[in-house]
């Protein structure tokens, strides 16, 4: 479309498959058998049989988990499925982003990187390179990858977008510490910005057309088959919660027709036979509920949506299992009413008690996230939240336990007694003083003794799938106790 021709790479996909791959021994037992065992691993974790029994799906991603970190101990670093620290870097310091573009070769995962960039750019007559960097993990090396091209590729224009470069960008008072290295950042949805930034305009046709899946390396991945990322938004049409990254942002809502949705879907379906779908909107809107409850896809789907009075409907839970619909996420937050009020996340109790029941009858499994230590919460609303998820333990499918960070530059950060979180000029975050005196220590401590071992909610969550947690979590939606049972 609009005559520019591209291609995509999955770069954190292939750099770990090229680091687990490439061990060949190791001194202790354990990272041993996961060398000899990793070929059958990728093989159960791809085609689905291992997701019918979690003890041998768990030990399939803990050890492809153990080479990662031993291939990040080989080279000095923290690595793991999930994470990527460098000892002497900071994704939150723009000198040491630029630093790490300077010495691009002490990143683990360079001796791929480059040759694989060599490999596509020596082939193809690209001018323009783009990154997409979404979490602080992806930083440093998206930075080297940036200063590999620098040096090797001159020429090459480098943009760069994603979700945490819109947070920086969208910062009060930002100024890019990056030029030089990076000849465009992009803030939100880039179709437009990087139209402009090439030189075409979006009048040789609609930039909303069908997402273009054609370069994803569907088979690679460690899951059963392709799963389809699908968003039908851009920000939350809520918008009000305290705290919330989107609002401080200023990050507007922009949804898609929810029919335009249904006919993305069904073609997407027909063309690339995916085996799920993943809605990436921070919320599914009522009304792109309502017409997916009016429609099957053949497909199981899976997203986050807000507790509101229409899931609290049976019968609509059944028409949303009919649809596909095998898990919702959902951002309860917390089990105290007086919290909920405060953050005004617009939940009643009441309703997400239904909810949760309806859901649970319904057969959609329900992904439920809490979060501890907002200033409005002490210990003892934090005991009424738990109190009120062992009381919906059974209609629980999964839980996430989150300790709040404070947005560095949202409003209500400026009522608070505020210190730095991540000492760098990019940190998004504040620690502060609570007012209630309920601080990050004692809120751990209460989760760690007293919340995860309670005989009620343990089981919950030693059944959230490790590393992948709720991007694996529908393959065992299926197999969680039924209702009432």
């Amino acid at each position: 479309m609009h005559g520019i021709k591209g291609s995509a790479l999955d770069l954190n996909l292939e750099g770990i498959l090229n680091l687990v791959q490439g061990i060949r021994e190791a001194a202790d037992t354990w990272t041993r058998r996961a060398i000899h065992n990793l070929p059958r691993h990728l093989i159960s974790l791809r085609s689905g049989s291992v997701y019918r029994h979690f003890p041998r799906y768990q030990r399939a991603v803990l050890e492809v988990n153990r080479l990662m970190q031993a291939a990040g101990k080989a080279r000095g670093v923290n690595l793991s499925l999930a994470n990527c620290q460098h000892p002497h870097l900071s994704p939150v310091k723009s000198l040491d982003l630029v630093r790490a573009a300077e010495k691009f070769e002490e990143d683990p995962f360079y001796p791929y990187f480059s040759r694989r960039l060599s490999q596509v750019l020596e082939k193809e007559n690209f001018g323009t390179v783009g990154f997409s960097l979404n979490y602080l993990n992806q930083a440093i090396s998206t930075f080297s990858m940036a200063g590999f091209l620098r040096k090797n590729f001159p020429s090459l224009r480098i943009a760069l977008g994603g979700g945490l470069v819109t947070s920086w960008v969208r910062r009060p008072g930002w100024e890019n510490p990056f030029t030089g290295l990076v000849d465009f950042l992009v803030a939100g949805p880039g179709e437009t910005p990087l139209l402009s930034f090439l030189g075409v305009g979006a009048s040789g046709g609609k930039i909303n057309g069908l997402p273009d899946y054609d370069s994803s390396p569907g088979a690679d991945y460690l899951s059963p088959a392709w799963i389809l990322p699908y968003s039908s938004s851009s920000g939350c049409y809520w918008h009000r919660c305290l705290f919330c990254p989107e609002k401080a942002e200023g990050n507007p809502y922009q949804p898609s027709v929810p029919d335009r949705v249904i006919r993305d879907l069904k073609l997407l379906a027909e063309k690339k036979r995916p085996v799920l779908v993943h809605f990436l909107d921070n919320a599914l809107s009522p009304g792109l509920l309502k017409k997916l409850a009016g429609h099957g896809f053949d497909l199981p789907w899976y997203g986050f949506s807000r507790i509101t009075e229409n899931l609290a409907d049976l019968d609509f839970c059944l028409a949303l299992k009919q649809s596909g619909c095998v898990m919702l996420q959902l951002g309860l937050e917390s089990g105290d009413q007086g919290v909920l009020d405060r953050l005004q996340k617009g939940i009643d109790l009441g309703v997400a008690s239904r909810v949760l029941k309806s859901l649970k009858k319904a057969g959609i499994a329900a992904y439920v996230y809490l979060l501890f230590g907002t200033p409005a919460e002490s210990e003892t609303e934090a005991r009424r939240t738990l109190d009120f998820t062992v009381a919906h333990s059974g209609e629980i499918g999964f839980l996430n336990l989150a300790v709040f960070n404070l947005p560095a530059y949202g409003e209500e950060a400026q009522k608070l007694a505020t210190h730095a979180f991540y000492e760098g000029d990019l940190s998004l975050y504040s620690r502060f003083a609570h007012p209630r005196g309920w601080n990050r220590d004692a809120v751990r401590s209460f989760l760690d003794k007293e919340f995860k071992r309670h005989p009620s909610l343990a089981p919950i969550l030693r059944r959230d799938p490790p590393i992948f947690t709720s991007n694996h979590a529908p393959f065992f939606a299926a197999s969680l106790p039924s209702a009432g049972g």
